[in-house]
């Protein structure tokens, strides 16, 4: 299977926000296409985030989501590849790792310091594709505060 990986154009949006329902409805969020896409087509527009979108052919089969942010101590932008997804029927053919790729050319052409991502220990298959891609887990431990 050939991927391209273009980034996200306001053409994009109605495949996009497809494969946003299905990434969402992976972490057990309810299905909501409609606010979805207007989830994306706000941060395209301001420009909050980047998004990848991995194609084989003419079908949207993943993508990838950025969003900026910066490094005091190294006084750099630096990129958090926030969501990962491809389509179940199309994982194990390098799509993931085309994804990954990709936004790690576009941070380093931004001029960034780093890019980094999260993910569950229990994760083996991301934790496997991202080592393979060449990132580096290491032992810091994250903490969250959620308002909801």
């Amino acid at each position: 299977m050939t991927t391209t990986i273009t980034q996200a154009q306001p053409a994009d949006l109605d495949a996009l926000a497809t494969l946003f329902d299905a990434y969402r409805q992976f972490y057990g969020q309810p299905s909501d296409v409609a606010a979805g896409r207007d989830w994306l087509r706000t941060r395209l527009r301001f420009g909050e985030s980047k998004v990848l979108v991995a194609r084989s052919g003419r079908d949207a089969v993943g993508f990838a989501q950025l969003y900026p942010s910066f490094s005091s101590v190294r006084m750099a932008r630096t990129w958090i590849l926030n969501d990962l997804f491809v389509l179940p029927a199309t994982r194990r053919q390098g799509v993931a790792r085309a994804l990954l790729d990709a936004a790690a050319q576009f941070a380093r052409e931004d001029g960034a310091a780093a890019i980094v991502l999260e993910t569950t220990r229990d994760n083996d298959a991301a934790r496997a594709t991202y080592r393979a891609a060449g990132w580096r887990e290491d032992a810091t431990q994250w903490y969250s505060l959620s308002f909801e």
